[in-house]
């Protein structure tokens, strides 16, 4: 599958390694009449890079920038490097590669190539086409051929053709900037320079094999100014954008509101055209943009120069393709969806063809007609000044009447855009999802011509058959028609898929973000573990692939038993990136433990699900037994720690953390004992008048000013780190809350923080009850074990409910990853159960308790730099933006990394893993700590961590608690105040 609505069963993948690889693999598929697919990043959406016969991934090896020569304003690239290496390799001379997909972070040259690929600057420097200088390909006979003008490389009996169809090619192609669908064989005309490289451009891999390509760099503004555009619809926004044109932008990209966050930050509006600007200063880029928004007829309008302003408006129009895929709808509008409650799939199909950007607005409002007569729904947006459209259509891909509605409208969408002088493909190519449609466009005649060349070039039809010409039906290999019709059992609630696994599943739709390296400064998480292998089958989509073939059950036929399915999970971080990375918010950590859950049911598991999955229980032995010290002293001599680690399934390497000898909870409970005890002292001075004007609890609450919340006694808190729960109750009681631990066991007459209770005495209040402790069951979920997570969760429920009731009681969790866990796995776990959501709206982070009930307090002033990670729990699901606010306010400067530390729990602890844990360390955390000032304060608020850090680096992370209890203990010396309290 690659990034559209099709599946395809090859023989077998190929990763060549050179030019000559490549050839080798052609004459063995020669041999044996076997087709031949060149695949890129996978991010086709028309359907070319599937296919069967033996599939080339150019990805894994020929992915180099071979010359960047700044002279000539040229780069020499294989057909495997990823568009954003190419760009990092010009930025230092002031150049880069003109067209920029949206998947620039992903998508290769090579794809480029093959589908002449355009991007949102194709107003300023064209297609693909226009910026190839030679190619070089593998023919259909295993000889190199170097595609150039002049006829350079041409197969024989091409120049005949053509010279024979001239008046054909001179009239039959529309004039427009976003022609893509067909063969360019009017860059064959004599006039035109009879470039051969330029007609490659666009073949969809069906001419040859490319192995390198001699491309043109275009100079780089110094400085981009980016004017926001509003527009009360689409339409209207599309209606002007050929307007702007004169003045020189750089894009005109069009978005309508069903696209765009709520908090997105942009001019009140229906739709909006992006419209950048270039100059040699900021300056000059600023003043270019205000004159287009002075010549523009808007509602509203803004301009960014901040560069990260600027990235982050781009995202949006980058994440598009993904976000209209999986959109809650709310409304009846033909193009805002059928208010179904859940968010509605849309699917590619009629994803991108164009028109002339002077007929776009008409040609929308035909384009919503027609949507409407046949009851379907979907969002255009996309390269308005260029008249080019993406629209992802709610289609019912699955059903017998639904795929029959796909082609009927498809085939009356074909003749409405010819209608308005347009090309069926202004930038994905045909593939199988148009190629079928072509004679629409072209006419017989055309087509006819299409199929000589292809001969010419092909003879034996082994390069991408089915594609453009001859081809497949685009009403077949529909990859959802395999997948069951009937909802899977499983144990998560999926609430945001309607309780399907299989509409879960589906949500991975292809256009492979998860593939991306980060970008310098990024705060991306997705996917650790690709990024560290560099393998399809460790990507998120990847995984979700698997998956979908899981339960199509034709080539993965075991199921839930599936040894692939395991493999590829296995070095599944759970970090939870793809849930706010992916556009379309694939959930592979849920997914993991899923497919855990079934895998190993009934059967014996891998040491570490039993060592490290049920860590909570085994330091709670602990903890009764009172053996902490005796554990760390065996753990410490080598032969014992070799021993423990071998029987727990850990890896060799790893060292094991070691116990603290008090726990958070006993700590706490010898406080508060010592509280309870002044405060019963101070109420007897109080009865002989010394007491007079103080506060009722001041003894037991120093500070208190009436407010309360529980603090989360969270496993690694509590048994490892006790000293982050110490540092946590210090500041918020200097902030003026009252800190509760929740209860250790079920009471029915109204508990408090510490198991004292008050209420009726009762004979069965006198009998022994047995302590308990909350749980968020992390650890249970990770390694797939739900239904002791189920238990355990109801345990914490039941220990919690008194305290759920209280309106308002926030639960302050300390460990992102926990709180990540009781703020989405318990939900989805538990879904029948109220006091699971009501628990899950309590939760708050450390500093959203700070900020929502503490807003007049003061931290203490560190003046200092801060380095370190956050963490990928809570960049996923938690969100930062309270931490950064804390930091700022703290005069903690700096920005922290992004990505996965790399042990993610018991992850990095596992035998196996151990190599891929340091990889992902590398990536981000480990650089960003080794640069930072000796100064420099290593925040890292997840024990993991925390415990990477100090096993690979030396250096200790510590939570932004402690250093801010720390600050408070040191006073004024450090130049901070401590606080109001």
């Amino acid at each position: 599958m690659d990034a559209s609505n099709y599946r395809r069963v090859p023989l077998g993948v190929v990763a060549p390694r050179d030019a000559d690889d490549v050839a080798a693999a052609l004459a063995v598929c020669r041999a044996h009449a076997v087709p031949v697919v060149a695949r890129g990043g996978g991010t086709s959406i028309a359907g070319q890079a599937t296919g069967t016969g033996v599939v080339l991934d150019f990805t894994r090896h020929m992915n180099r920038i071979l010359a960047v020569d700044p002279e000539a304003r040229t780069a020499v690239v294989q057909p495997g490097a990823v568009l954003d290496r190419l760009q990092e390799a010009a930025a230092p001379h002031g150049l880069r590669f003109g067209p920029d997909p949206s998947t620039h972070s992903r998508c290769t040259l090579g794809g480029m190539i093959g589908n002449n690929s355009c991007g949102s600057h194709s107003v300023a420097w064209g297609t693909t086409a226009d910026n190839v200088r030679e190619l070089t390909v593998v023919g259909a006979a295993g000889d190199t051929r170097r595609l150039g003008r002049a006829w350079q490389g041409a197969p024989d009996g091409l120049r005949a053709l053509v010279e024979s169809e001239l008046a054909l090619l001179r009239t039959g192609f529309p004039e427009l900037p976003r022609r893509i669908s067909g063969y360019a064989l009017d860059a064959l005309l004599p006039e035109r320079g009879a470039d051969t490289a330029r007609a490659f451009c666009g073949s969809e891999g069906t001419w040859g094999l490319l192995t390198e390509a001699v491309v043109r760099l275009v100079e780089a503004p110094r400085a981009p100014a980016l004017a926001v555009l509003a527009y009360p619809d689409e339409s209207a926004a599309a209606d002007a954008a050929a307007g702007l044109l004169g003045y020189g932008p750089l894009t005109v990209e069009g978005m309508a509101a069903d696209l765009v966050p709520a908090d997105a930050g942009l001019p009140p509006g229906g739709a909006w055209l992006f419209v950048e600007t270039g100059g040699g200063s900021p300056a000059e880029a600023r003043a270019r943009a205000d004159t287009i928004v002075r010549a523009a007829d808007v509602r509203d309008a803004l301009v960014v120069t901040d560069p990260a302003g600027q990235r982050a408006l781009w995202r949006l129009r980058e994440d598009a393709s993904g976000t209209a895929t999986r959109m809650p709808y709310a409304g009846d509008d033909a193009l805002s969806g059928r208010g179904r409650g859940l968010g509605g799939e849309a699917w590619p199909g009629w994803e991108d063809c164009a028109v002339p950007p002077a007929r776009l607005g008409a040609y929308l409002r035909d384009f919503r007609a027609l949507l409407t007569a046949h009851d379907l729904h979907g969002t255009p947006y996309g390269h308005f000044g260029d008249g080019c459209v993406h629209v992802r259509i709610d289609f019912d891909l699955i059903s017998a009447a639904g795929v029959t509605r796909f082609r009927r409208f498809s085939e009356e969408a074909a003749r409405l855009v010819v209608s308005h002088g347009g090309s069926l493909s202004g930038e994905h190519g045909d593939g199988q999802a148009r190629a079928e449609l072509l004679p629409a466009m072209y006419g017989a005649d055309m087509v006819r011509l299409f199929e000589r060349a292809k001969d010419l070039w092909d003879p034996r039809g082994l390069f991408n058959p089915g594609i453009l010409v001859r081809p497949h039906r685009l009403d077949e290999n529909l990859r959802f028609a395999v997948l069951p019709h009937r909802p899977v059992d499983v144990e998560f609630g999926y609430p945001a898929d309607g309780g399907d696994f299989s509409a879960a599943v589906r949500r991975c739709v292809g256009v492979a973000k998860c593939r991306t390296a980060p970008a310098p400064g990024g705060d991306g998480v997705m996917c650790p573990s690709f990024r560290a292998t560099g393998e399809e089958a460790h990507s998120t989509r990847g995984r979700a692939r698997l998956l979908h073939e899981m339960l199509a059950g034709e080539i993965v036929t075991d199921g839930w038993r599936s040894t692939e399915v395991r493999d590829a999970l296995d070095l599944c971080l759970s970090c939870k990136g793809c849930r706010s990375d992916c556009p379309v918010g694939v959930d592979m950590a849920t997914y993991k433990a899923e497919f855990l859950h079934h895998h190993y049911a009934g059967r014996r598991r891998p040491a570490a699900h039993y060592a490290l999955g049920r860590l909570p229980f085994w330091l709670a032995a602990v903890t009764r037994t009172r053996s902490a010290r005796l554990v760390n002293a065996l753990v410490s001599l080598p032969p014992v720690a070799a021993a423990a680690k071998h029987l727990a399934g850990v890896a060799p390497g790893r060292e094991i953390p070691r116990l603290a000898p008090e726990t958070f909870s006993q700590w706490w409970s010898a406080r508060f004992r010592e509280r309870a005890r002044a405060y019963v002292r101070e109420r007897r001075r109080g009865g002989a008048g010394g007491s007079e004007g103080r506060r009722p609890g001041a003894a037991l609450f120093p500070g208190f000013e009436g407010r309360t919340v529980l603090l989360w006694p969270d496993t690694f808190t509590e048994h490892l780190e006790p000293s982050v729960g110490r540092a946590a109750v210090r500041v918020l009681e200097a902030a003026g809350l009252a800190v509760l631990l929740p209860p250790r066991r079920v009471w029915r007459h109204g508990p408090v923080g510490d198991g004292v209770t008050r209420g009726p005495l009762r004979p069965s209040m006198l009998l022994p009850r047995r302590r308990q402790r909350v749980c968020c069951g992390l650890t249970y979920v990770s390694t797939g074990q739900l239904d002791r997570a189920r238990a355990v969760l109801r345990r914490t429920l039941d220990l919690l409910e008194p305290y759920l009731a209280m309106d308002g009681l926030p639960v302050v969790v300390l460990e992102p990853s926990c709180a990540a866990a009781l703020r989405t796995d318990l939900p989805e776990l538990l879904p029948g159960d109220p006091r699971a959501a009501r628990l899950a709206a309590a939760v708050v982070t450390f500093a959203e308790a700070l900020e929502r009930h503490a807003p007049d307090w003061t931290p203490p002033r560190l003046d200092r730099p801060a380095a370190g990670q956050t963490h990928c729990h809570q960049h996923a699901v938690l969100g930062d933006a309270a931490e950064r606010r804390l930091r700022e306010a703290a005069g903690l400067t700096g920005t922290l990394a992004g990505g996965c530390c790399g042990l993610a729990g018991n992850f990095g602890f596992e035998k196996g893993h151990e190599e891929v844990s340091r990889a992902c360390a590398e990536e981000q955390l480990l650089p960003a700590v080794r640069a930072a000032d000796e100064n420099a304060v290593i925040l890292a608020d997840g024990f993991s961590c925390r415990t990477q850090l100090a096993q690979l680096s030396g250096r200790r992370g510590r939570h932004l608690a402690e250093v801010l209890a720390q600050a408070l203990d040191d006073g004024p010396r450090n130049g901070g105040s401590a606080g109001t309290a």
